[in-house]
């Protein structure tokens, strides 16, 4: 832990102020505060506490950017801040504020972002404090979430809200109470609303479909009442929709399959009397991402679809607590992709299909409380699976030790068995002992041979044995080092994931050390890029980039301890025979501790990749490999290095591409894709620009300012549909 030196309060010209993300500790030294040239002050993510001098409006008058979230500072927020009419940014989330919130902000012209949500904050007049924010016209982030909100009249959202120009609204747990006002179809400027867990009632305003480049909408955890309007199927951007622990009835409505654009609904806990619309299950960017179909619960609905096995890239399936009837079509054993299966609390019946040992990926089922019988698989994934999983079901049987009769057919053949060993027991016992002795004849004229090699990674599932040559040829001669081995190891023995490499086995003793991996016919996306005779298609590239962007996804958010692979690039990257992009070499990789949120380190990855924040200190994050996939994304489109030679004083490969957007994206995309897709060019451009622009957001310098992984996946995934709809590539 450090403090902030005194000393910089010394430098009284000075403009920017940005030690973000250290472990700084103590107060803000008072000198800062008064340096009145200051324009940017950003302290977010240290340890830093105490109060905000009631002055600092006063002795910063020309202050544009304040951003001290997640630290934990107490007291009252300076009204005097919000006198500076200069201000853009005000980010105080995450700390230990108390107070009132003000609600004056009629000088603040050039007003963009207020982020004061997770504090101990008040707002005692709501209306007060929306009609001021009206004023604002370049307001795009307002988050108050966790905030004490207070209105003397019914509803705490005053009509004017619909005047609010904010992109980014976000009120969650804010003991909100009322309705939703019709004024809410004027905030034309939407894209991400959420008032999640609060106490509004009422019907949702049809007036909602008037936003209509509306991405995200949160009304769950509330009381909302009525029906799941219709209105909602004209939302054409709308990505995320949660409508999850209200009290909406009726019946779901079949346009909901027009919803080309949804990737999560979230409908939970209503009093929905419907079946799921068969229209619902052809919505492509379901059918194309790995999001979770979660249930409608207590809802009446018939049985589980046939068709569900177009669902080949969905993850988490979830049909609990249904009423479902029927049985488990085997066409389950098609989701190729399934890591968790919950048919739990329905009323299934029938028997649990094999075709479900070929899902390899699967890792968590639950069948309990139902009504099926006969034998449950004990192949594939089935033999990891506990009793638990089973419970409270009619006749089923099967392995003893998940605590359930034997099938019969078990049964009979373990008797004929016994009756076998019976006969031949003489025999037997005779060709085992000639054998033995034969055995240990030859066995004391052999010299004898230690052998230490220890296989670990367990987890991983069956072995194969490999041959001193085999690992001789892969590893040139043992030259691994041993460090990176032992990182390797750590980082990758409970990571089970289609786009990461797979690990056979290890081997080690003193003279070398190897992982075994699985073989990947295609090479690396490095070989694909940049040997003379390889042209990777655009469709190719995007399917590349989306499953490097899956695996990363599982890398920070999917696993039990986040890992951080530190060295992303295309060398790094393999194809198998089906041009399926595989994310390894994770020898420098970093696993983070719960509770934090990044770790230092000392190992360095390639240059050209490198996210600023490594710098000196070698500060690892998650968003560092965000950063890094996003020279990758831009590398993959240019066939250009962010170390190749043209690259020189100010001009780097991020400066290139920001360059050519949006007229002169020509210029930048390899030549060879440019031929290949010849004519439809022009069709193309569009889609390159939006990854350009993608990839742009994953290379911000703030990490904080980074777009997360999930956003790239939904973002390239609605890209790839727009294409395949096209049908021209």
């Amino acid at each position: 832990m450090y403090l902030i030196p005194e000393e910089i309060g010394d430098l009284h010209q000075l403009k920017f102020v940005i030690l973000g993300n250290n472990s700084f500790e103590g107060s803000i030294p008072s000198k800062l505060l008064n340096i009145s040239s200051l324009t940017y002050l950003h302290l977010e993510q240290n340890y830093l506490s105490g109060i905000i001098p009631s002055k600092t409006g006063y002795s910063l008058p020309k202050l544009r950017q304040l951003s001290l979230y997640g630290n934990n500072f107490v007291g009252n927020i300076p009204n005097i801040i919000f006198n500076t009419s200069d201000l853009i940014q005000v980010d105080l989330n995450d700390n230990a504020f108390t107070g009132t919130v003000p609600n004056f902000f009629g000088n603040l012209r050039f007003f963009k972002y207020f982020l004061i949500g997770y504090n101990y904050l008040t707002i005692d007049d709501s209306h007060q404090f929306f009609n001021s924010l009206t004023t604002c016209r370049y307001l795009k982030y307002l988050d108050l979430s966790g905030i004490h909100i207070r209105s003397h009249l019914l509803s705490i959202f005053p009509n004017s809200i619909g005047n609010i120009s904010s992109e980014f609204f976000r009120l969650d747990s804010c003991r909100i109470e009322g309705y939703i006002p019709i004024e809410i179809g004027n905030m034309s400027n939407m894209l991400f609303f959420s008032i999640n867990d609060n106490n509004i009632k009422g019907p949702i305003p049809g007036t909602i479909k008037k936003l209509k480049n509306l991405q995200m909408l949160d009304l769950g955890n509330n009381g909302l009442q009525g029906s799941f309007i219709e209105e909602f199927c004209e939302m054409k951007s709308l990505g995320e929709l949660y409508l999850n622990n209200n009290k909406l009835s009726g019946v779901l409505p079949t346009c909901l399959g027009n919803m080309s654009s949804i990737i999560s609904l979230y409908i939970a806990h209503n009093s929905l009397n419907s079946e799921i619309p068969s229209s619902l299950w052809s919505v492509i960017d379901i059918l194309e991402s790995n999001y979770t179909i979660r249930p409608i619960k207590k809802s009446d609905f018939k049985n589980i679809p046939t068709t569900i096995n177009s669902l080949q890239t969905l993850q988490m399936l979830s049909l609990a607590d249904n009423k479902l009837y029927g049985s488990i079509p085997t066409s389950l054993g098609e989701m190729v992709s399934l890591v968790s299966l919950d048919l739990s609390q329905n009323m299934l019946t029938g028997v649990i299909p094999k075709s479900l040992e070929s899902l390899l990926y699967l890792q968590n089922i639950n069948f309990s409380y139902n009504r099926l019988q006969g034998e449950i698989p004990d192949g594939g994934p089935f033999k990891n699976f506990m009793a638990e999983s089973f419970t409270h079901n009619g006749a089923l049987c099967g392995n003893p030790r998940l605590h359930i009769p034997q099938c019969v057919e078990q049964v009979k053949k373990r008797s004929m068995g016994k009756l076998l060993f019976k006969c031949i027991i003489p025999l037997g016992v005779s060709t085992i002992l000639v054998v033995a002795c034969i055995i240990l004849l030859k066995h004391n004229k052999r010299k004898k041979i230690q052998n230490t090699l220890e296989r670990g990674l367990s987890t991983l599932g069956a072995l194969r044995r490999i041959s001193y040559y085999e690992l001789l040829q892969a590893t040139n001669g043992f030259k691994a080092k041993a460090k990176s081995f032992d990182v390797e190891c750590n980082a990758t023995r409970n990571l089970r994931h289609r786009n990461l490499v797979k690990i056979i086995c290890s081997c080690s003793n003193l003279d070398f050390k190897s992982l075994v991996m699985e073989f990947m016919s295609n090479g690396s996306v490095d070989k694909w890029l940049y040997l003379n005779n390889c042209c990777l298609s655009f469709l190719q590239r995007l399917n590349i980039m989306i499953d490097v962007a899956s695996a990363l996804e599982y890398l920070h958010h999917g696993s039990s301890i986040p890992v951080v692979h530190c060295d992303l690039k295309p060398s790094n990257v393999m194809l198998d025979k089906n041009m399926v992009a595989h994310v390894s070499d994770f020898g420098i990789a970093k696993l983070i501790d719960e509770g934090r949120s990044k770790c230092h380190t000392q190992t360095f990855p390639t240059i050209g990749y490198i996210a600023p924040e490594y710098g000196s200190k070698g500060i690892v994050s998650v968003k560092g490999d965000v950063y890094s996939y996003g020279i990758m994304l831009m590398e993959i489109f240019t066939r250009k290095k962010p170390t190749d030679d043209m690259f020189v004083a100010e001009l780097n490969l991020k400066t290139w591409i920001n360059g050519s957007l949006p007229n002169s994206i020509m210029e930048v995309l390899d030549s060879n894709l440019v031929q290949q897709i010849g004519e439809q060019i022009d069709d193309i451009l569009t889609h390159i620009s939006s990854i350009f622009g993608l990839a742009l957001s994953c290379c911000e310098d703030l990490p904080k300012a980074r777009i997360n992984m999930a956003d790239v996946i939904k973002s390239l995934i609605k890209i790839k549909t727009l294409v395949l709809r096209a049908n021209r590539v």
